[in-house]
């Protein structure tokens, strides 16, 4: 049995070595995903599913609290609604799919399916809204949507997709951009509390915002392999939908006005960043207020009397704590096969229990992030996990602080640029003269990419890192997913 469990993770690709590879082994045989029957498209698994009921319910809670409220809209897009605003078409032309035909007769339109729901919603926003009375409009969807991208990943790139795209409207631009902003930090605190992923903040260049928009605003994670990931984004999209969907309200001084609008939106993206920004050799390493299951009860010898319902009372206190466990009393397999299952599975916090720890009045547990064992009395056990569970969220947090802090590198030319990003180091700041060829010229070298503009725009010298004229622009620089 020893060599049968040395084999059950040595289907892993190195993490060090090989991380593509390692994160695909791992997405699929932690049985999260498998690759569904059309190119780039994925089926979701009920225990990667369950990762994403954890992640809706926690931000849909977050969004309620800030005063929206859900809706949904129709999957199908007529080509004219897509086609009123020419920045957006553009930028979503190459990854759009068609329906050409319907009830096997051509449509005499054809009809985009959702890549994302601006011109829909408008189109809706403009029937309803009349006055400013009618405002603020605070809407959420949850929602699939189809981009036919052509290089795909497992939750990271995939031709469908599960996101929530939220879509508003506002009496002033003041007050859309400070929405913008808001739903902004509502991600940040999210990631950061719940994903235990510290994000990178701030605004995007004009090459890289979203089609359509004033501004957009991005989070950004790092994974373990040195590249970013951008992780959600909110745009300020002014009233350029607004004017092309005549989207109009009669303001207080009883003038017609166009309405100000944000969208903004996360995706099962999500979820391939906590695999990379947490994972190690084993496979997942997950944070106990994410993880489907935060603690698994084994039993040790259960063929022993006593072991099965000591185990059962154990299960029964946590799940009473509402503490999300599963007692694992599958008699087919090994206490070694079991541990292995579900350390590569990430589960936060393992419960051994066996005669000897009935006689002590203990169980052993080991925390997956750790893999440092030790005794927890029987009684009160419930209290005990809990709090164990907040210590590891706040120790997995923690540690993926420090890595972040530890990836950041100054560049004041091309060539510390390069051996940086070549070294893994993650983000480089260097200053920008805000030139479109130079941002160009440092995809066209490095494969990297300006993730975005920081907030904080203290200077690390006042030369643009590519031509070296004078710079007043901080940028984080990347390559990333």
């Amino acid at each position: 049995m020893a060599k049968k469990n040395e084999q059950y993770v040595t289907h892993i690709a190195d993490i060090r070595t090989d991380f593509p590879q390692w994160y695909t082994d791992v997405v699929r045989q932690s049985e999260m995903v498998d690759y569904g029957p059309v190119k780039g498209t994925m089926v979701i698994r009920p225990y990667g599913y369950a990762m994403w009921e954890n992640i809706q319910r926690e931000l849909d809670a977050r969004f309620k609290a800030t005063g929206h409220k859900n809706a949904y809209f129709p999957l199908f897009i007529p080509e004219s609604y897509l086609k009123k605003e020419a920045e957006h078409v553009e930028g979503f032309a190459p990854e759009v799919a068609w329906v050409t035909h319907g009830g096997g007769e051509e449509l005499a339109e054809r009809l985009c399916v959702r890549p994302t729901s601006e011109t829909i919603i408008c189109a809706m926003y403009a029937k309803w809204i009349q006055s400013y009375r009618d405002l603020p409009v605070l809407l959420n969807q949850w929602c699939n949507v189809v981009r036919w991208e052509k290089t795909t990943r497992p939750f990271l790139r995939t031709s469908e997709f599960l996101w929530q795209e939220g879509h508003t409207v506002h009496e002033s631009d003041e007050e859309a951009q400070r929405e913008t902003l808001r739903m902004l930090e509502v991600y940040r605190e999210f990631s950061e509390n719940v994903l235990a992923i510290p994000m990178v903040t701030g605004r995007k260049t004009d090459k890289e915002k979203f089609a359509g928009a004033v501004a957009t605003y991005t989070i950004e994670a790092l994974m373990q392999d040195g590249k970013a990931l951008q992780s959600g984004t909110s745009h300020n999209l002014g009233q350029h939908f607004a004017k092309v969907f005549n989207i109009t309200f009669q303001n207080r001084e009883g003038r017609e006005e166009f309405g100000y609008q944000t969208s903004w939106g996360v995706s099962t993206r999500l979820i391939g960043a906590l695999v990379m920004v947490h994972g190690d050799q084993r496979g997942l390493v997950l944070p106990p207020m994410v993880a489907p299951l935060q603690a698994v009860v084994v039993p040790v010898a259960a063929h022993k009397g006593g072991v099965t319902e000591a185990c059962e009372r154990v299960r029964e206190q946590l799940e009473g704590a509402g503490i999300r466990v599963l007692l694992d009393d599958r008699d087919t397999l090994s206490p070694g096969w079991k541990f292995n299952e579900w350390e590569l599975k990430g589960v936060p916090l393992r419960i051994e229990i066996g005669p000897r720890d009935i006689e002590s009045g203990q169980a052993l547990t080991m925390r997956r992030d750790t893999l440092t064992k030790s005794p927890m009395p029987l009684d009160g056990i419930a209290e005990a996990v809990s709090a164990r569970l907040s210590e590891i969220q706040r120790d997995m947090l923690k540690k993926a602080q420090d890595y972040l802090h530890n990836h950041f590198c100054d560049a004041a030319d091309l060539d510390a640029m390069g051996a940086a990003l070549d070294a893994g180091k993650g983000y480089i700041r260097a200053m920008w003269c805000g030139d479109r060829a130079c941002e160009d010229a440092v995809k066209d070298r490095f494969a990297a990419s300006a993730r975005c503009m920081p907030f904080d725009q203290t200077p690390v010298g006042d030369r643009c890192v590519v031509c070296g004229k004078p710079a007043d622009t901080l940028v984080y620089w990347a390559r990333a997913y």
